[in-house]
């Protein structure tokens, strides 16, 4: 997804010659004795890719898990067989961009060329229609997301980054995987033996502490339970966060307190960036209707894309309020959002109120 994999030279050379061996048989099917207690989301970018996709779905299906592929739609267009095969292995095939630019350095007009291509070639290839749109980089803005929404789209980045891109070893790989919690999604791509070298590990390492593959779910771009089959997400996934808390509560709330705490942690860093997740847990015993948290930076750090929350910064000063799905967290539960800066990564000292 930074880094393409494999130059799209290689990938014609190899349609070319011929050389797509499709060994990939029935759709991976979840390990029986796992105890699913919570969902993550596996997802591999940049394919598909000839010198690659049909090793890591086998190594998926071994493993029974199913993944998300945010697909190149010029890749897709010259490997239609290998997305087919994707989606015959039971996993969800996306929209990545037709040619992997920078988006926010487009024109309105382009990025809704990369995205409509990409849509069609990928409906054409596999029968299903996109739902979710990875932006290139992790690169997005407000003009952009309009852009995707005018197709029903879901922008989905990322909770964690395997840095598989960045030359991480397989180790490493399954390293960061242990970092994901329950509705995480994992930034791997499709183009390292490194990556598919993992996955057995990452689904072993999962299991051991109840946490299963699932899919991407299309109202909040979080992890949740599979649905059955690929691309055909329910209308209200399951494991999301209803916005009409469940039980039919009464219209007036039984005695008891709301209140909420909010964590921050650091998810990953690099030359001038940081990637970070604050959870916020209802701490009292009566439903929290509404949150916000509030922090200072303290080294003029910055915010430049946050996904499940609203933003409003000022200064060094940060406040960030719940979105609709989000807002309402019964009691000893949790929600989250994540963010990408800008400067040194830092854990400042983050407050929770309830309006």
């Amino acid at each position: 997804m930074r880094r393409l994999a494999v130059t799209l030279a290689t990938s014609a050379l190899a349609v070319a010659s011929g050389v797509v061996a499709l060994t990939v048989g029935a759709p991976a099917q979840p390990a029986a004795a796992a105890a699913c207690n919570g969902y993550v989301a596996l997802t591999y970018d940049d394919g598909p890719n000839p010198g690659t996709t049909t090793a890591l779905l086998n190594a998926l299906r071994s493993a029974g898990a199913r993944a998300t592929f945010f697909n190149m739609g010029q890749r897709v267009q010259q490997n239609a067989a290998l997305a087919r095969a994707q989606r015959d292995a039971g996993m969800w095939v996306e929209n990545h961009s037709w040619s992997h630019p920078h988006m926010t350095q487009l024109s309105q007009q382009q990025m809704a060329s990369e995205i409509s291509q990409t849509q069609q070639a990928i409906q054409q290839a596999t029968g299903v229609t996109p739902r979710l749109f990875r932006p290139p980089y992790g690169e997005t803005n407000a003009t952009l997301r309009s852009v995707q929404a005018q197709y029903g789209l879901t922008e989905v980045l990322w909770s964690v980054d395997s840095q598989d891109w960045n030359g991480a070893s397989t180790a490493q790989i399954v390293q960061a995987a242990n970092n994901l919690q329950d509705g995480g999604v994992i930034l791997m791509h499709d183009g390292y033996q490194s990556t598919i070298n993992a996955v057995s590990q990452i689904v072993a390492n999962l299991s051991n502490r109840n946490l299963c593959p699932g899919m991407i779910s299309p109202t909040t771009g979080r992890a949740v339970a599979p649905d059955g089959g690929p691309n055909n997400p329910p209308t209200t996934p399951p494991g999301n966060p209803p916005t009409t808390p469940p039980g039919n509560p009464p219209t007036t709330p039984p005695a008891g307190n709301a209140g909420c705490t909010a964590s921050y942690r650091t998810i990953g860093s690099w030359g001038g960036g940081f990637q970070a997740e604050v959870t916020i847990t209802n701490s009292g015993n009566s439903t929290l209707n509404g949150w916000t948290v509030r922090w200072t930076w303290p080294g003029g750090q910055t915010i430049s894309n946050l996904w499940n929350g609203q933003l409003s910064q000022s200064g060094s000063s940060v406040t960030v309020r719940n979105v609709g799905h989000n807002g309402t967290v019964q009691p000893r539960q949790s929600t989250s959002f994540g963010f990408v800066g800008g400067g040194s990564s830092a854990t400042p000292s983050v407050t929770c109120s309830s309006p």
